[in-house]
């Protein structure tokens, strides 16, 4: 690969990527607390409004393997701007929505944009960055983004849904997405024709993947609904798994793989899959408590609750910003990362801690501020999935890190709500000290998840050292054809 970017604008070529991974990571939150409006205004019941969250979460889990491929098989470039527009539209119906099927089928749409556009843009940057310091530091760039838009999402929804109606925690996604849509072909080099693809698409694998992956998603958010017993929770997590058993014989003895069997070979696709999957699932169960806790405990307004959110988005955009870039060249991945969430699991606890039946946002504040500064390890999560995969098979790789990531994350949320409502009934009037009880026993959970992530990470294998040029030191490299077959 050349020492420099393949990109003619790099700089504003990473902002566009940059940009979509804010989209992508904003609406996981920034519906959160929308919810009881919404749950007023369409109709939802209290056990059926999680659907609101988990609709997105099944699209997302359910067709990254097969979005991985897509990108793989037809284009990144293609399929960065078909999963903009698919986000634009299902936004779009997500606000217009006036029942709970409407909204809940939207919010399953949304995530299938998702499963596009997130392989996609990791793609453009896997194969349009060098490995080593130049990637190190356009992977800063998009984690200090996605981290951003992780904590940014309830802010913005807090504020939104106080001032215009919960409609705008969809419709503000509209605009985004097209300007990032338009900017696209002015930015990124175009793909090759899809017939120049040999072999097929292995289209039996994509269908079975994508079913299964979604059954085992669908049953681990419908078990606390519908109860683990129920044909939708443990039902459908053995059909899935039956399918998942399927798609690996299928994939065995197919010549063209969706998904190449010997990518779970590389140790470091394969940890840095663990690590991510209870790096989600305690972090989407964090956010749960979190906001629960603000509006139900403390009786925070949606503005209020989205603006105690504004500590660990503004110190979590600037430990994965530049510091992160500056850690991952002086420590390497495996210590960036195995530092960073252990940093964030000391926070997660001390935020539970700090709950109580009388207690006010300052107690949380420590443990809110430490949670942010282990922010900088989320992008060397990434770094490592994509270390020693080859550039044609990044899509699929890194889809089966971001799979591991979104399954994880339904399991988490899963547990975390489980492990918070234990011992609480139905009935109103359940004692406030109960509820906290419950809230502190979950984030300590969610905590001890993460330091476990952080234990996995440490056992990366310690890459070679190599020389690698600084990025000051790079000439400028005169401007590529923008008609050219982009690489992979």
């Amino acid at each position: 690969m050349n020492a420099s970017p393949r990109w003619r604008r790099p700089a504003l070529t990473l902002a566009l990527l940059a940009f979509a991974q804010f989209i992508i990571t904003i609406d996981y939150n920034i519906v959160y607390v929308a919810l009881p409006d919404i749950g007023d205004e369409l109709g939802f019941t209290a056990q059926s409004l999680q659907w609101v969250v988990s609709a997105y979460l099944v699209g997302f889990g359910g067709f990254l393997l097969l979005g991985g491929r897509a990108v793989d098989r037809l284009g990144q470039r293609r399929m960065f701007i078909l999963g903009l527009a698919i986000y634009g539209v299902s936004s779009l119906a997500g606000g217009l929505a006036a029942d709970p099927g409407m909204l809940v089928a939207a919010r399953a749409f949304q995530g299938l944009g998702g499963a596009l556009l997130t392989p996609a843009t990791l793609a453009l940057i896997y194969t349009g960055f060098p490995e080593g310091t130049q990637r190190n530091r356009a992977m800063g760039v998009w984690g200090a983004a996605g981290s951003s838009g992780l904590a940014a999402g309830a802010l913005l929804g807090g504020i939104l849904t106080n001032d215009l109606g919960w409609e705008w925690v969809f419709f503000v996604n509209v605009p985004l997405a097209l300007g990032a849509a338009l900017a696209a072909p002015r930015l990124l080099s175009a793909d090759p024709p899809p017939e120049n693809h040999r072999g097929g698409f292995d289209m039996p694998g994509a269908l079975i993947a994508t079913a299964g992956a979604s059954l085992m998603v669908f049953g681990l958010v419908s078990g606390p609904d519908a109860g683990w017993g129920s044909i939708r929770g443990a039902g459908a997590l053995a059909a899935g798994a039956v399918l998942i058993g399927v798609f690996a014989l299928v994939e065995w003895r197919t010549r063209n793989p969706l998904v190449p069997l010997r990518l779970f070979a590389n140790r470091s696709l394969a940890t840095a899959m663990a690590v991510m999957f209870l790096f989600l699932g305690s972090l989407s169960g964090q956010y749960y408590l979190f906001t629960t806790y603000l509006q139900n405990v403390l009786g925070y307004s949606a503005l209020e609750a989205g603006l105690a959110f504004l500590p660990l988005t503004l110190i979590s955009v600037a430990t994965t910003g530049k510091l992160s870039t500056v850690l991952l060249g002086k420590w390497g991945t495996r210590t960036t990362l195995s530092i960073g969430l252990l940093v964030i699991a000391i926070g997660m606890i001390l935020l539970a801690a700090g709950m109580s039946t009388g207690g006010s946002f300052w107690a949380l504040l420590p443990g809110i501020v430490i949670w942010g500064v282990g922010s900088f390890g989320f992008p060397a999560m990434f770094v490592a999935a994509a270390s020693g995969v080859e550039p044609a098979e990044q899509g699929v790789a890194s889809a089966l890190a971001s799979t591991s990531q979104q399954i994880g994350g339904a399991v988490g949320l899963a547990a975390i709500v489980a492990i918070a409502n234990t011992g609480l009934t139905a009935e109103t009037g359940a004692a406030a000290s109960d509820v906290v009880d419950g809230l502190r026993t979950a984030g300590w959970v969610a905590g001890l998840a993460m330091a476990a992530a952080a234990i996995i990470a440490a056992t990366l294998k310690k890459p070679r050292a190599t020389a690698t040029p600084k990025i000051n030191d790079i000439p400028e490299e005169p401007a590529p054809d923008l008609a050219a077959p982009s690489s992979g």
